[in-house]
C-alpha cells in the first residue's frame, strides 16, 4: 500500500483516528469528525438563492460533550504534516480553543496557545498524541480553575437524546457565561443577534447552573407575554414541574424556576410591587430577556426589581444593547462577555440575508404645504407650515399616501407570492389601522373570502393579538399581512416572515435592528432563505451608519464644566416603555375624539390632520443587496457576476486553464454556483440555449457567445470522429445531440448510456467496449469536450 495514494478520508480512518483513540479519547463522546461550524452564507440575486461552502473541521475534540478543547485538520499524505495548520487555526479562533493540530498521517504538528516555554509549535509522533486529561489540566492551570469551579464548568448540558448540539457560537456563549459565574462574576451581558437562539442559550446556562446547584432558584424576566409563553412552551419545557409563570399578581414560593413579565410584579403603587413578597435573597440568578429595554434605564420601574435582588447573579440578554446618555446596558452589566452579530450570523449562513427595495414618494422628498386657510376632512384648519416625512402619519395624514404604500406592497406580493408572511411597521396604532383598511381594499379578492388575510396586530386590539400565534406559526396560512406599530418589533419569532415594510421613521439603531430581526430567521422547510425590506421612509439609511452591527460603544457624559455634553441619539417617542402592550390593566393615556384629534395636553389643540385630496406618486425605486462585507449594494445580476468571476479568475486565460484542465466541467460549474453565480438566472437574461462556458466568457470578458447547437455543429464539421469505428461514432454523435439539447452536465455521466438513443446502439457495457474500456471511453468524452470548447 502506497500511503501517498491514499485519500484524506483513508488517512483519517487508518492513521489519525486510531492515534487519537489510543491516547484515551472516546470515539462516541469526545471525537466529532467532519464537524460543521457554519451552514454556508446564503447568496441572493433576484428570486434565486444558493449557499456558499460551509466551514467544516475534520475533527473537533471535546473534553466533555459541549466543551470543545482541540481542533485537528487532516490532509492526505501527499501534503506536508503542517499543511492544514492555517486552516485549523482559523477554526480554533472561531470556537476559541487553545490546542490545534495538523496531520497528514505521519504524525501531528501541534500548536499550543498555552505553551509555557513560548515554543508554540512542535511535531509529535502518532504515538505521542496528548490525552484529554493532559490538555484539560493545561487549560485549568492556565485559567486558575480550582476543583469547585471545575465542577460547575464541567456540568453536563441538557440533552433530549437526539444528536442535536448547540451551534459553535452557542457553545461559546454558554461556556463563557458558566466560566465567568464559576469565577465569581455577577453581572453578565450576552449580545446575540435576533434568530440566533438567545433563549435556547439561556436555557442551557440556567440548566447547567441549576443542575450543579450553583443556582437553586432562578427568575427569568421578559416584558411581553408572548416571550414568556414561547419560552415556557419551547426551550424551557424540560424544567417541567419545577417551573411556573407568575401571573394574576399571585406568588407561590414552592417552585425553583420562575418566569414573569416585568409588569406582572411591578406597578406605580407600592402594593403593586409584588416582587417584594420574595425576600431579597430568594433568587440566586435573575435572567433579563431583551435587556436593552427597561432594565437599562436607571430610573425605570423594571430596574427596581434588579436592585431589590441585587445579591443574585444578573444575566442580560439582548440583540441590541442600548448605549445613550440616559440608558446604558454596559454601565449596569459591564462589557458584553460574548457578542454574535447579525453580520456574523448572515455570513455563517445561520441568518437570512436581505435585499432592500427603497421607494421614495414625491411628497416625502419635497414636503407639502397647505393652501392658506385649507381645512382637513373634518373641517379643522390646517396649520400653515411645510410638512415633511417626519410629520406624515403623526401630525398630518395624507390618505392617498397610505393608499399608494398599500398598493406598492400589494404589487410586490402579487409579483412574488401573495401568501408570504408580511409585517408592515407603521408610525402608530391609528396609522396601522388605516394601513390595514388600505391593504384590505388592495387585496379585496382574497380579503372578502378570509377576513384574516390582513390584520392589525397592536397592543390595544384583542382580536389582533389573538391572531399573533397564528401569524408566527409556519403552518397557519392566515393572517398573511400584519400591520403594527411597536408590538411586533421585538421578541416575535416569525420564522417565515419574508417581507418587512418600513413606513415608520426610525432613528434609533436599537429599534431598527430589532425590527430587521423579525425577518432574519431561516426556515428551509418553508422555503425561507432570505427576506425583503420595502422602505418608504429612508429607515434603511441606518445600514450606512458605522454603528450598524458594530460592537456597542458606551457613551459617557462627563459632569465637568469644561466637558461638552453628548446628545441623545434617539427620538423621544422611542424611549417610552411599552408597558400597556401586554397588560390589560394598563391602558394608553390618550383619548381619541373621533375627528382626528388626539389630545394629551389641552382640549383645543388638534394633534393630527387628515387630508384626502392631495395626490402623491412614486418618485424613485431601486433594489439593493446585502453583500458579503455587510454592505448594501445596488447592482445588476450581470455586474455582480462579473465582479465575482474577476475575483475568482485573474484573466480569461486563467479561467480557460481551469476549465480545460478540469476532468469534469460540472465541478467548475458547482464551484462557481457556490460563489454566487446564478447560471439559470443569467441564461434567462442572456439566452437559455447557452452553455455555462459561454455565459461566463460573455459576462466576464464580453466574448460573443455561441449556442450549444452551434458548438455541436462546429465539432461535426471538423470530421473529428473519423478515427473511431461506426458504433463509437454513432455514440459520440448522439452525445453531441444530447449536449445541444440539455448541456454539458448530462454527457459527463455514464448513466446517459442507459437511455434513448444509446440503448438502441447497445448496452452500456457493449458501448464502452467499442472504445476499448472505461478509461478509453472517458478519454473519448474528455476529447469531445476539448473539441466543443476549442477556439
Amino acid at each position: 500500500m502506497n500511503k501517498k495514494e491514499l485519500s484524506e478520508s483513508d488517512i483519517c480512518t487508518k492513521y489519525i483516528t486510531p492515534a487519537i483513540e489510543k491516547a484515551g479519547w472516546d470515539i462516541h463522546t469526545q471525537i466529532r469528525e467532519e464537524f460543521s461550524l457554519t451552514k454556508g452564507r446564503i447568496i441572493v440575486r433576484g428570486k434565486l438563492h444558493t449557499r456558499a461552502t460551509n466551514k467544516r473541521a475534520d475533527y473537533i475534540l471535546f473534553y466533555k460533550p459541549g466543551i470543545p478543547i482541540a481542533v485537528i485538520e487532516a490532509k492526505s499524505n501527499k501534503y506536508t504534516i503542517g499543511n492544514g495548520m492555517q486552516q485549523a487555526l482559523e477554526y480554533a479562533d472561531m470556537i476559541d480553543v487553545p490546542f490545534i493540530f495538523s496531520s497528514n498521517g505521519d504524525g501531528f504538528l501541534f500548536h499550543n496557545k498555552l505553551a509555557q516555554d513560548n515554543k508554540l509549535e512542535s511535531e509529535l509522533s502518532l504515538d505521542d498524541f496528548p490525552s484529554p486529561e493532559d490538555l484539560w489540566q493545561q487549560w485549568t492551570q492556565k485559567n486558575n480553575i480550582d476543583a469547585e469551579q471545575e465542577a460547575i464548568i464541567t456540568q453536563d448540558y441538557y440533552s433530549d437524546g437526539s444528536d442535536k448540539t448547540p451551534r459553535y457560537y452557542q457553545f461559546l456563549a454558554i461556556n463563557k457565561t458558566i466560566a465567568a459565574i464559576a469565577q465569581g462574576k455577577n453581572r453578565i451581558l450576552l449580545v446575540m443577534a435576533t434568530g440566533t437562539g438567545k433563549t435556547f442559550t439561556a436555557f442551557q446556562i440556567i440548566w447547567r447552573l441549576w443542575k450543579s446547584r450553583t443556582k437553586k432558584r432562578i427568575l427569568f424576566l421578559a416584558d411581553r407575554n408572548i416571550l414568556v409563553d414561547q419560552t415556557m412552551t419551547n426551550d424551557f419545557k424540560p424544567f417541567g414541574p419545577v417551573m411556573t409563570k407568575i401571573q394574576k399578581r399571585q406568588i407561590n414560593k414552592s417552585y425553583e424556576i420562575y418566569l414573569s413579565l416585568y409588569q406582572a410584579v411591578t406597578g406605580s403603587e407600592e402594593e403593586q410591587n409584588i416582587f417584594k413578597q420574595f425576600s431579597p435573597n430568594f433568587f440566586d440568578l435573575v435572567v433579563i430577556d431583551e435587556c436593552h429595554r427597561g432594565s437599562a434605564a436607571e430610573d425605570s420601574n423594571w430596574r427596581r426589581i434588579l436592585e431589590y435582588f441585587s445579591d443574585a447573579t444578573h444575566i442580560g440578554l439582548t440583540a441590541t444593547p442600548k448605549e445613550t446618555k440616559e440608558v446604558s446596558n454596559i454601565d449596569y452589566f459591564g462589557k458584553s462577555i460574548y457578542t454574535y452579530s447579525l453580520k456574523q450570523g448572515i455570513n455563517d449562513g445561520f441568518l437570512a440575508p436581505y435585499k432592500v427595495v427603497r421607494i421614495d414618494i414625491d411628497k416625502d422628498l419635497t414636503g407639502w404645504r397647505p393652501d392658506k386657510g385649507m381645512v382637513d376632512k373634518f373641517g379643522n384648519v390646517i396649520e400653515d407650515r411645510i410638512y415633511n416625512q417626519k410629520d406624515y402619519d403623526r401630525s398630518l395624514v395624507l390618505e392617498q399616501r397610505t393608499e399608494l404604500v398599500a398598493k406598492k406592497i400589494s404589487e410586490f406580493l402579487k409579483a412574488t407570492n401573495r401568501y408570504d408572511k408580511t409585517i408592515v411597521f407603521c408610525e402608530n396604532i391609528d396609522h396601522a389601522e388605516r394601513m390595514r383598511q388600505a391593504l384590505v381594499n388592495e387585496n379585496a379578492d382574497i380579503a372578502k373570502d378570509n377576513s384574516k388575510y390582513v390584520m392589525r396586530i397592536t397592543g390595544d386590539n384583542k382580536e389582533g393579538k389573538k391572531e399573533l400565534d397564528n401569524f408566527i406559526f409556519p403552518e397557519a396560512k392566515y393572517p398573511v399581512i400584519a400591520t403594527t406599530s411597536k408590538l411586533m418589533s421585538t421578541g416575535v419569532d416569525a420564522q417565515t416572515c419574508k417581507l418587512i415594510v418600513l413606513d415608520q421613521v426610525i432613528q434609533s439603531m436599537t429599534e431598527f435592528k430589532q425590527i430587521i430581526g423579525r425577518g432574519t430567521r431561516v426556515n428551509e422547510d418553508y422555503g425561507k432563505f432570505y427576506f425583503t425590506i420595502i422602505d418608504f421612509k429612508k429607515a434603511t439609511e441606518l445600514f450606512a451608519d458605522p454603528d450598524f452591527d458594530g460592537k456597542p460603544v458606551q457613551i459617557y457624559e462627563p459632569k465637568g464644566p469644561d466637558d461638552s455634553p453628548i446628545p441623545p441619539d434617539e427620538l423621544e417617542d422611542e424611549t417610552q416603555e411599552p408597558t400597556h402592550l401586554d397588560n390589560p390593566e394598563i391602558v394608553p393615556d390618550f383619548i381619541k375624539d373621533g375627528h382626528g384629534a388626539y389630545d394629551t395636553d389641552t382640549e383645543n389643540k388638534v394633534k393630527k390632520y387628515y387630508v384626502s385630496d392631495v395626490a402623491v406618486k412614486v418618485a424613485a425605486e431601486r433594489v439593493q443587496y446585502f453583500d458579503v462585507n455587510g454592505k448594501l449594494v445596488t447592482e445588476s445580476l450581470k455586474d455582480y457576476t462579473r465582479k465575482s468571476l474577476n475575483k475568482e479568475f485573474s484573466s480569461l486565460d486563467d479561467f480557460l486553464k481551469k476549465w480545460t484542465h478540469s476532468d469534469k466541467k460540472q465541478t467548475v460549474i458547482d464551484e462557481l454556483t457556490e460563489q454566487g453565480v446564478f447560471f439559470e438566472a443569467l441564461a434567462e437574461e442572456i439566452g437559455k440555449d447557452l452553455d455555462p462556458f459561454d455565459i461566463i466568457c460573455h459576462v466576464a470578458w464580453d466574448k460573443p457567445p455561441l449556442t450549444r447547437k452551434e458548438r455541436a455543429e462546429n465539432v461535426k464539421k471538423r470530421n473529428y470522429f473519423e478515427k473511431y469505428g461506426d458504433k463509437a461514432r454513432a455514440v459520440l454523435n448522439a452525445l453531441l445531440d444530447k449536449y445541444a439539447d440539455e448541456g454539458i452536465t448530462h454527457i459527463e455521466e455514464t448513466q446517459i448510456l442507459t437511455i434513448n438513443p444509446f440503448n438502441e446502439i447497445g448496452t452500456p457495457l457493449e458501448i464502452i467496449k467499442q472504445f476499448g474500456g472505461v478509461e478509453q471511453y472517458q478519454q473519448a468524452v474528455n476529447d469531445l469536450e476539448d473539441q466543443l470548447y476549442a477556439a
